[in-house]
């Protein structure tokens, strides 16, 4: 008895020793790491507490009772990144293909459960080939428990999930109920059926990659709200993402130090093209108003009529929504609302005030819009928008028209703050439209139409095209200079960062799924 107690305690000391952060940053170019390498590289050195290494699986039928592993191939615990405390599990791929069974799962509600207790962000890294299959319903019965913990712990605590190897069947439904999803190009895939069973169900013949990569889930699906070239890039991008983000939904993200200057920024100036039509990289306002490289974008290749991600502002975290001139004019479609709802709510739900850029045209038009829930999926966002209580500022840089106006955080659904720019337009449509509908009959009739409309096109421009109209009923606060933007930003999100709302009570709402 001795011997083999020796021989355990032999077993985690070389567990805790092996594979630290000054090993792994010598092989950099190293495509995969393990399970323990990625555990040890995403926390601070020496931080790491690992739980139930000497857990076991208990199955007896098929011979498996001949093949026995300590930890039952999932590496569970907790430790800090940048000193604060996060719990984590990583599936080890080497270890039954890093297979579920009922104690893999019991390892990770564990975590689950203390991580909601205390109240600290919960990070997954995920690599495993699915449910065990010599368990039968009780691997089945461990995902929905670790289903059922996701669920109690969404907007309570953050979650972040890491695909780096194959997550597949029900396995894919724990990351997409979690906050943030991010993948590993080429050594991960998501998918539901595999290739194998697609071919066999619809003839369809497709590799893992185009099915689940993270290309795929990052421009088709939507699933993936980043992705990185290697393990050690994905890990990086979860510490960078944890440095938005609070503790929990009682806590708000720690000021980075910061000191104020005028913050007047000559760069915004000409920006906004003279005509109309042309047009401009939001981005470029983006970072002429946030402190300098502090962007972290969020679903940069999915939708990308619609820009968000998080920044700081004076130190602040906040996260932002935009408008992309430079995809389809920055319209709002069905993919673009469902991304910014998505990420509105996240906000909301963890106290990170939202800044929003508007510069949109209007709803995309079109049958393929319509058949595919443009009124349910616009709805969506403007649902998410009306209910954050969080410090809600806007600014229009540009268009605003029609109902997009409306859903675009303006002040008629409780945004605190609306600044607009000289170059703002609002109104129900653009000039030439209007005029079109307004003036038909002088139209017609003129002797020559088209300079009767470009007459009146310019007589609605200037009543409409402009932002004093809207600030004369304070739907506009104020009215700017884009040189004076960060600093109005600066002193409106200063002004609410003790903003408290009152809810009506209820169970919860009915978001337009």
């Amino acid at each position: 008895m001795d011997s083999k107690i020796k021989q355990l305690n032999d077993k985690i000391e070389q567990a805790h020793l092996g594979g630290g952060k000054h090993r792994i940053e010598k092989q950099h170019l190293k495509k995969k790491l393990t399970a323990r390498e990625r555990v040890l590289y995403l926390l601070d050195d020496g931080s790491f507490e690992e739980i139930g290494i000497l857990v076991t699986h208990r199955t007896t039928d098929f011979d498996m009772d001949k093949e026995v592993y300590y930890g039952d191939g999932v590496i569970t615990g907790y430790g800090t990144i940048n000193s604060r405390l996060v719990y984590v599990f990583a599936q080890d791929f080497t270890v039954f293909g890093g297979a579920l069974s009922e104690t893999h799962a019991e390892k990770i509600c564990k975590i689950m459960d203390m991580a909601l207790k205390v109240g600290a962000p919960l990070i997954g890294l995920n690599d495993s080939g699915g449910a065990r299959i010599q368990e039968g319903v009780r691997s089945l019965g461990g995902y929905a428990d670790i289903f059922f913990r996701n669920v109690k712990a969404s907007g309570v605590i953050p979650q972040i999930s890491a695909i780096m190897g194959p997550c597949a069947g029900g396995a894919v439904y724990s990351p997409a109920m979690t906050d943030f999803t991010m993948m590993v190009e080429h050594t991960s895939y998501m998918f539901v059926t595999g290739p194998n069973v697609v071919k066999t169900v619809t003839n369809e013949s497709v590799t893992s990659e185009d099915l689940g990569g993270a290309t795929t889930h990052a421009t088709k699906s939507g699933v993936a709200h980043t992705t990185s070239a290697d393990d050690i890039a994905c890990l990086e991008d979860i510490k960078s993402l944890l440095g938005y983000l609070p503790q929990n939904n009682t806590k708000t993200t720690d000021k980075v130090p910061y000191t104020l200057s005028d913050e007047i920024r000559d760069e915004l100036t000409d920006i906004i093209p003279d005509n109309t039509n042309k047009p401009y990289d939001m981005h470029a306002v983006i970072h002429g108003i946030i402190d300098r490289d502090s962007f972290f974008e969020i679903h940069k290749d999915y939708a990308e009529n619609i820009i968000v991600g998080f920044a700081r502002l004076g130190g602040r975290s906040i996260g932002i929504i935009a408008n992309q001139p430079l995809f389809l004019a920055g319209v709002l479609d069905v993919n673009s609302s469902k991304k910014a709802a998505r990420f509105t709510r996240f906000c909301d739900s963890f106290n990170i005030p939202l800044l929003v850029l508007v510069d949109v045209p209007g709803f995309l038009p079109g049958t393929d819009q319509e058949w595919n829930g443009i009124i349910v999926n616009g709805a969506k966002l403007l649902y998410a928008l009306s209910e954050a209580t969080v410090p809600r500022v806007t600014l229009i840089t540009r268009k605003a028209y029609g109902g997009a106006y409306d859903v675009m955080n303006s002040k008629h659904i409780g945004a605190d703050m609306n600044f607009a720019w000289p170059s703002a337009e609002i109104a129900v449509m653009g000039a030439k439209g209007a005029s079109e509908i307004i003036f038909r009959k002088e139209i017609k009739e003129a002797d020559d139409p088209e300079a009767k409309l470009a007459e009146k096109e310019t007589e609605y421009a200037n009543t409409f095209a402009n932002p004093y109209r809207a600030a004369q009923r304070g739907f506009i606060d104020e009215v700017i200079l884009p040189k004076n933007t960060r600093r109005k930003l600066l002193k409106a999100f200063s002004m609410l960062e003790n903003k408290t709302v009152e809810l009506p009570k209820r169970k919860h709402g009915n978001i337009p799924l």
